[in-house]
């Protein structure tokens, strides 16, 4: 399993983790529809220089306006809006211990739907992590309505969005930021402002922070989150990055001083184990690759990479440009990162 995937996955759990409790101090200020669409324009801004120094070729946009779309519409757009639908119709304990539903609708449809091979390790690590969520977010009151279920009608629609976007290969992650940013972010804004409004209380200061709270917490982490997923799965990648809210819980420990759970914490030792089981997920067969192109972060140590193209310096060295693969055949430890979209009897799809 690629170690960069891993770390990046982790670091986006930090940052998304850490900028749920550092939003909450804002929603006293700011309509939550307004606050929502601030951060996700503040996404939007933070991958800007980069989308406008390298913008999406024709070719690009061409080849996967599809998946972008999907991923926009169902992310950015339909998710939000079924999340709201339920939030209004039913207890916010029940909410809260649903929206944990969305690793397990990513990886149900990664492996349904995309065909990733899960395996049994990564089951039992998505279980544990699962199982952990709804114990750190446990309140009394939980039960299952109407409103409970369009909640987990918008973790299925995360889910589809998790899955989709992991195999977004063409177009670089900030071009995929930028669009979910544009939409959602804009979206939840006007609503907000045509609902809500700014807020007689917020200050500019307050909508500053927001936008830096989205820059960091929404943009470069779906950033990390995307470069990640393309060198793991959607499953593998959900299951890492779902350790956001404990890792939020243990800054509100630590940071914020809120007061500390023994069951809080053994959530989190649950989540850690979690995780760690599902990094012991990748499996070994013959398989063959396809000739073909895209584009993400690699080096030249990697066998998938040594003789597609030429490229001076330290072979060490990552870095990332559309490239041409051509056709191969080995046997290795992998898991369903782009170069191993196949079935299981080494026909790639």
């Amino acid at each position: 399993m690629s170690r960069i995937g891993v770390l990046r996955c982790l670091a986006a759990a930090i940052l998304f983790g850490a900028s749920a409790p550092a939003a909450s101090r804002l929603a006293g200020s700011i309509p939550s529809f307004t606050l929502a669409g601030l951060l996700y324009v503040g996404a939007a801004l933070a991958v800007a220089p980069a989308v406008v120094r390298r913008p999406p070729r024709r070719a690009q946009l061409t080849g996967e306006w599809r998946l972008v779309a999907l991923a926009v519409v169902f992310g950015g757009a339909v998710g939000p809006v079924l999340l709201m639908a339920g939030l209004a119709r039913t207890e916010a304990a029940t909410a809260s211990i649903l929206l944990n539903g969305e690793l397990a609708a990513t990886v149900l449809i990664a492996a349904l739907v995309f065909r990733e091979q899960l395996g049994r390790n990564l089951v039992v690590g998505a279980t544990l992590v699962t199982v952990a969520g709804a114990v750190l977010t446990w309140r009394p009151g939980a039960s299952v309505d109407a409103g409970a279920l369009l909640v987990l009608a918008a973790c299925a629609c995360w889910g589809l969005d998790n899955g989709v976007t992991a195999r977004i290969e063409q177009l670089g992650p900030e071009h995929v930021v930028m669009a979910k940013g544009v939409v959602a972010g804009g979206a939840n804004l006007s609503i907000g402002l045509l609902v809500a409004g700014i807020g007689a209380e917020t200050e500019w200061t307050d909508v500053a922070a927001a936008l830096a709270i989205g820059a960091v917490g929404y943009g470069v982490s779906i950033t990390w989150w995307v470069r990640g997923a393309r060198e793991l799965g959607a499953a593998r990648a959900q299951v890492i990055f779902t350790t956001a809210p404990f890792i939020g819980a243990l800054i509100a420990w630590t940071v914020l001083a809120e007061p500390f759970a023994l069951v809080q914490g053994a959530a989190v030792v649950l989540a850690g184990a979690g995780v760690a089981v599902s990094l012991r997920s990748d499996h070994e067969h013959d398989h063959a690759h396809r000739v073909g192109t895209h584009e993400h972060d690699h080096d030249h140590l990697d066998p998938h990479h040594r003789d597609g193209h030429a490229h001076a310096g330290d072979p060490r060295r990552r870095h990332a440009h559309p490239h041409d693969h051509p056709a191969l055949e080995h046997v290795h430890p992998h898991v369903p990162d782009l170069h191993h979209l196949h079935d299981h009897e080494g026909r790639h799809e």
